[in-house]
């Protein structure tokens, strides 16, 4: 399965995290037949994110950490350079290179969290690339269940 997350997932999956977000990377991450699938953009995202003040007031985490995540990140993952196309994320245009990384790695899981993510329009994109939207506890549950068959 290739699967390429949103920085909104991949913020809540540091090293510091027992939840579902860092469950679901280390699960994929385990197993050689699946992929992550990021780009420069993503990385970077998560990057800036982890720095904003709100974050870093509930994370903690000083530069050397926020960047060490950014290249765990990196090491478990293909690169992708997303494409560009008509805009999809209506409400959020921000979020459009995203939807084209995972374009761009075939990917089976768009795996967000995002409401921006889950409106029609976009929904209807993916399903023409076949591409699944779905949040990391879906996709932990569904890991687990394909663990279990």
């Amino acid at each position: 399965m290739i699967v390429t997350f949103d920085a909104s997932i991949l913020v809540r999956a540091t090293e510091r995290s027992a939840g579902p977000a860092r469950k679901v990377i280390e699960s994929l991450a385990a197993n050689p037949e699946h992929v992550i699938a990021l780009s420069p953009f993503i990385l970077g995202e998560v990057g800036k994110v982890l720095s904003y003040p709100r974050m870093q007031a509930l994370y903690k985490l000083s530069g050397d950490a926020i960047q060490r995540h950014v290249e765990f990140l990196r090491s478990i993952s293909r690169i992708f350079e997303p494409a560009t196309g008509t805009p999809v994320v209506l409400t959020d245009p921000g979020d459009d290179p995203v939807v084209y990384t995972a374009v761009a790695a075939g990917a089976d899981v768009l795996c967000v969290k995002d409401r921006d993510f889950y409106t029609p329009n976009v929904k209807a994109f993916c399903a023409r690339q076949d591409i699944e939207i779905m949040d990391d506890v879906a996709l932990l549950q569904l890991l687990r269940g394909m663990a279990g068959s």
